[in-house]
């Protein structure tokens, strides 16, 4: 009998995100998981997939896993790297979109295996709307290309240009909610 497959999943649960289900539909094991790595035996896992992990995987850990894991990354890398990446998008004037990326021991700048623009009507949507939005495309990127992920049928790409990074930090204090509509809070922020 065909030993079932292991994925370790990080981050966000089953409620959250539909990926997980879709990994169990292909006969994989999922363990979901959002603590510590030093508690788990890594090698035991054929796959890992990081999905909203607030935590950095540190290279000992990277090094091992049977397979480089996997990040789905709210952004058209390399732009936005690090956090909020939506919303610096809109702030920064930079490509708005979503990618699938290795994760190597630099923090969102791993080679790229799939990633897609996502274009968002400023004048018609939230901060909030446009995070459910890229969260839905990385959610369906990742199922549409999920049996290539698996097999490992995929060309990776090195990240192209400088690209951008930020922290929690660097939000404007001006931020009170992510129901604000964009446009308007671009207007306001060049007053």
């Amino acid at each position: 009998m065909k030993k079932k497959l292991r994925c370790l999943f990080l981050g966000y649960d089953s409620k959250k995100t539909k990926i997980i289900s879709a990994l169990k539909k292909k006969k994989f094991a999922v363990k979901h998981f959002n603590g510590n790595l030093n508690k788990l035996d890594l090698k035991e896992f054929d796959l890992c997939v990081s999905f909203g992990y607030r935590k950095i995987i540190d290279k000992k850990h990277l090094l091992s896993f049977k397979r480089k894991p996997l990040n789905l990354h709210l952004s058209y890398l390399p732009f936005n790297r690090g956090a909020h990446p939506v919303f610096w998008s809109f702030i920064d004037n930079t490509p708005s979109g979503v990618t699938i990326h290795e994760i190597n021991s630099k923090l969102d700048k791993g080679r790229i295996l799939f990633q897609k623009k996502v274009k968002i009507n400023k004048k018609k949507n939230t901060f909030k709307k446009a995070y459910k939005i890229h969260f839905k495309q990385i959610e369906s990127l990742f199922i549409r290309n999920i049996t290539k992920i698996i097999s490992r049928n995929y060309v990776t790409k090195k990240q192209i240009g400088k690209g951008s990074f930020h922290y929690t930090a660097d939000l404007p204090n001006s931020i009170k909610s992510w129901d604000l509509n964009i446009n308007n809070f671009l207007i306001s922020m060049k007053k």
